[in-house]
Order: C-alpha cells, then sequence, then structure tokens
C-alpha cells in the first residue's frame, strides 16, 4: 500500500513555493500602486525589487546545503515562518529603509523555500510518479508567474493593497501544517557545520548582490557613467570566478558545478536560464504594452496571462502522461513547444496602436502549449541524471540558483532593450515627421492640422498640438520597441532549439531509466 502521507507533505511545499512567488511576482506587478499608497518615490522604489531578487538568489543557493544540516522538516518549517512574518510588517513600516529590510527577508525566504520542493519530489516521489511530481514543481515556473496578473488585479482594485502583504498569512498557515504533520523527521546532521562553506558564502553574498545589482539599477544609473554601477562590475567580475573556483575544490560545496559535466544536466541549467527569459513574452511584455500604450490597469489585462496560467492545469500533466511513453523523445518535445513559443513571439511582434487585450489571446494560447511542453522535458533530463538521493539537494541548488540568475537577466535585457530601441525609434520617427512636414511646406507653403497622430497605415502624422504631438510619437515608440522586443525574444527561442539540437542526449522515462540503472 502506498503511503500518501509524504504527497501531502509535498503538497505543503508547493502551496510555500507558490506564495513565495506571489511575494516576488505580485509586488512587481502592483509596486507602482504600493509606492503609491507607502509615499514612495521611483529611484527609492526601484530597490524593492532589486534587494528581494539578491536574497533570492543567495536563498536558492544555500537552502539545500541547509535542508541537509537541519533536516528537510524543520528547514522547511523555519523557511515558511519567515516568509509569513516577513511580509505582514510592510505596510506598517515607518520609513523605507525598513520596508528595504524585511524585502530582503522575503527574498531571502523566497530563495529558501523554492530549491526545497525539488528537494522534496526527490525524496517522496518513486520513479513510477516523478514525471508527475516534476508537473507539481513546474507550476512554480509557468502557472504561478502567469496567475500573478490576476491576484495583482484581485488586491490592488478590488480588495485593498495591503493584502498584497498579507496574502502569505493563510497559505503560509496551511503550507505550515501539511509539512509539520507529512513530512518524516530525519536525524540533523550538524556536523556538517565543521566543512561548512564559509568562504563560498561570503563570496556568494557580494557576488550575486554587485551582479544582481548591477542589472537592475544599470539602466537607471546610465550604466558605466555611473560610479557605484563601475564599483559594482568590478566587485561581480572578481567575485564570481573566485565563487566558481572555491565551489569546484571545496570537499563540501554550497553549488556542486562537477554535475554540470553531465550534458542533460548542463542543459538543464542553461535552459532554465533562457526559458525564465522568453517566457517574459508571455507575461511582462504584453502587460507593459497594454499598461503603456493602451492605459491598461492590471484588472483589464490580467486575462491574457489567466489563460497562459489556467491551461498549464491541464498541460503539465499532459505532458507528464505523454512523456512516460518510452517511444516518446523529450527533445523533440521540447523543439515543438519551441516553435509554439517562436510563432507566439513572431505573431505578437504585428502589434499596433490598434491592438488591446482581445489581439493577444491567439499568441497567449500558443505560449500555453508551449510552456509545459518546453519546461517538463528539460525537468526530466536534468533530474534523470540524479543518481541517488544525496545528490538531489545539489541539483536543486543548482538548477535554481539558474532561475534564480534569470530574473536579474530578464529585467537587464528587457531595460536593455527598450532604452536601445526605444532610442532608435524615437529618432527615426520624429525625422520622419519633420521630413513629412518639409515635403508639405515645399507643396503648398502651409503647415496642415490633423485629426489624429496616427494614419490608418500606422505611420506617423504631425498633429495640432504639442501635447498631442508628443504623445502620438511615444505611443509609436513603445509600440515598435515591443514589437522589436517579441522578435528578440524570439530570436532566443531559436537559439534555444538549437542548444536543444545538440547539447542533451535522449532520456526514458524515470519508470524506465532507474529500472535499468
Amino acid at each position: 500500500m502506498v503511503d500518501i502521507k509524504p504527497l501531502f507533505g509535498l503538497g505543503g511545499v508547493l502551496i510555500a513555493a507558490m506564495t513565495s512567488e506571489f511575494n516576488d511576482q505580485v509586488t512587481a506587478i502592483a509596486l507602482i500602486d504600493v509606492r503609491g499608497a507607502l509615499g514612495i518615490s521611483h529611484d527609492p522604489g526601484t530597490w524593492i525589487q532589486s534587494l528581494y531578487v539578491w536574497a533570492e538568489i543567495v536563498g536558492m543557493a544555500i537552502s539545500p546545503w541547509l535542508a541537509m544540516t537541519f533536516t528537510l522538516r524543520r528547514w522547511t518549517l523555519f523557511a515558511i515562518a519567515l516568509c509569513g512574518a516577513s511580509g505582514v510588517l510592510i505596510p506598517f513600516c515607518p520609513n523605507v529603509e525598513a520596508i528595504y529590510a524585511l524585502r530582503l527577508l522575503q527574498g531571502l525566504a523566497g530563495g529558501l523555500i523554492i530549491p526545497l520542493l525539488m528537494t522534496t519530489a526527490f525524496r517522496v516521489l518513486t520513479p513510477n510518479i516523478r514525471l508527475y511530481g516534476l508537473a507539481v514543481y513546474a507550476l512554480t515556473a509557468t502557472f504561478t508567474p502567469a496567475l500573478a496578473a490576476t491576484v495583482t488585479a484581485l488586491w490592488t482594485d478590488i480588495v485593498d493593497w495591503r493584502i498584497v502583504f498579507f496574502q502569505p498569512i493563510p497559505l503560509c498557515s496551511l503550507a505550515g501544517v501539511l509539512v509539520w504533520y507529512c513530512l518524516h523527521q530525519d536525524q540533523p546532521k550538524y556536523e556538517r557545520f565543521r566543512m561548512f562553506d564559509w568562504r563560498g558564502l561570503l563570496l556568494l553574498v557580494i557576488g550575486t548582490g554587485a551582479l544582481s545589482t548591477m542589472l537592475y539599477q544599470g539602466d537607471r544609473l546610465d550604466w558605466f557613467n555611473s560610479r557605484l554601477i563601475c564599483v559594482l562590475a568590478l566587485v561581480s567580475a572578481l567575485a564570481i570566478p573566485l565563487l566558481l573556483a572555491n565551489e569546484w575544490f571545496h570537499p563540501l560545496p554550497l553549488l556542486k558545478l562537477q554535475m554540470l559535466g553531465r550534458r542533460n544536466f548542463a542543459y538543464a541549467a542553461l535552459g532554465l536560464f533562457l526559458f525564465s527569459i522568453i517566457s517574459q513574452s508571455g507575461s511582462a511584455v504584453p502587460l507593459q504594452y497594454l499598461q503603456e500604450v493602451q492605459g491598461y490597469r492590471p484588472l483589464q489585462s490580467n486575462l491574457i496571462t489567466l489563460e497562459i496560467a489556467a491551461l498549464q492545469l491541464v498541460m503539465l500533466p499532459a505532458m507528464a502522461l505523454l512523456l512516460d511513453y518510452k517511444q516518446v523523445d523529450s527533445r523533440m518535445v521540447s523543439l515543438a513547444g519551441l516553435g509554439l513559443i517562436l510563432a507566439s513571439c513572431i505573431g505578437s511582434s504585428f502589434l499596433t496602436v490598434y491592438w488591446n487585450r482581445d489581439q493577444f489571446y491567439l499568441w497567449q494560447l500558443l505560449q500555453a502549449i508551449g510552456q509545459p511542453m518546453v519546461i517538463m522535458p528539460l525537468l526530466l533530463m536534468s533530474t534523470n541524471t540524479v543518481t541517488g538521493p544525496a545528490e538531489g539537494p545539489f541539483a536543486s541548488a543548482l538548477i535554481n540558483t539558474s532561475r534564480a540568475m534569470a530574473e536579474a537577466a530578464s529585467a537587464w535585457s528587457l531595460e536593455l532593450i527598450n532604452r536601445w530601441r526605444n532610442a532608435l525609434h524615437s529618432s527615426r520617427v520624429v525625422d520622419e515627421i519633420g521630413q513629412d512636414r518639409w515635403r508639405v511646406i515645399q507643396g503648398n507653403g502651409v503647415l496642415p492640422q490633423y485629426p489624429a497622430p496616427l494614419t490608418p497605415g500606422g505611420r506617423p502624422r504631425v498633429p495640432g498640438s504639442l501635447e498631442a504631438f508628443g504623445h502620438a510619437v511615444q505611443q509609436q515608440v513603445v509600440i515598435l520597441s515591443t514589437s522589436d522586443t517579441f522578435l528578440i525574444l524570439g530570436a532566443l527561442s531559436v537559439f534555444l532549439m538549437l542548444v536543444v539540437m545538440t547539447l542533451p542526449v535522449r532520456t526514458m522515462p524515470p519508470r524506465i531509466h532507474f529500472a535499468t540503472r
């Protein structure tokens, strides 16, 4: 008879992981409302998300090691308690410095929790049902980020912005009860502290903190024209190579880099990093367009990402069922999924000023089908390389640290694309308008007064007022830059397709793979 009690424990860890994702994603989407309610201006407000991501990266790297030392059950309960307690105090903070401190703790808690989901899955799931456990983990990569916009709309536009920070209380309480009663209590291994990688921890905090802060704050501070960005770049360039060297030679490292020598595991680390950036085309980019061009609030725009979230509840189990057949090559499934994401990016790149929420539904449908077709084979190929329970935490640390770094890289890439393409398109649009005006003057010697900012073909017109003129130019620049963003993310999809065709090797379903070992 199968013991289902540990499965409820896994469910508790899943709830905690989804809660930590909501702490990240929902706060990021609701940041304008939160800043306004707390009286925080734009520049200080950028640190709210920047500090969260820094602490999250550190937490993801160290959590599996500490879980092996303190026991999985105790460490998970500590992380859940920290997740719940750190957020509830933010609306009552007397100053912005206190908010920064609590966001650091929130990010650390989120980083501690998410790797524990994969670690728990390795422990409680037998090979016969492991694929369905991977589908549970994949919910945090596809379902939760897509659902975040809907949750944000519910809290900020219908209930109260404070619920953004109060929402962990009931979820963490339920998660804690399930973990407390359903996960087995091991014996702690405090003797591991005799070999604790203190140097690695110090380099991790300094190196990843400098790198993530540079990526988040670089565009605002004008990159290398800022002394702070120059110092952060130098620190990260020194600390991260030293961290990698230290982890390679340390007898009990936080990150077991030797596992990257396995082709499928190396693909998983690189693939999850790229996939996390590409998936922005299904969430952040459409929402940003609808907000800046059409003036949508989260309540009006959330349905396009809710479509992705809802389909994950069907697609992820379906992918687990499909990949459980030995005739199915997981690499081919990944290629098909990336093809759908590529088609979504190309289709979305044809957006115009007339696009609203309705025009995104078809392309979001392709995203909703394609994302689980990529993430599930990726998780299958990576977990099949883990030879025993002892390697599970090390695998979880590497995979999730790569995922956390992708969040900082995503913010950087979107800011870089916007700045680069905005400058280009702004110059071109203004130049084209100037040429149109000059041609009119040469033709009849008078300046026209246009009733609309754009022609039916989408070309910019010369508005009758300076305010309308500036609005028309800015609107067209955002449209063109958003189109370019979709195309660049599509190019990343093509690159990942090339990686899938060259790096990983074929693997069997876990029930077959581990039966032959």
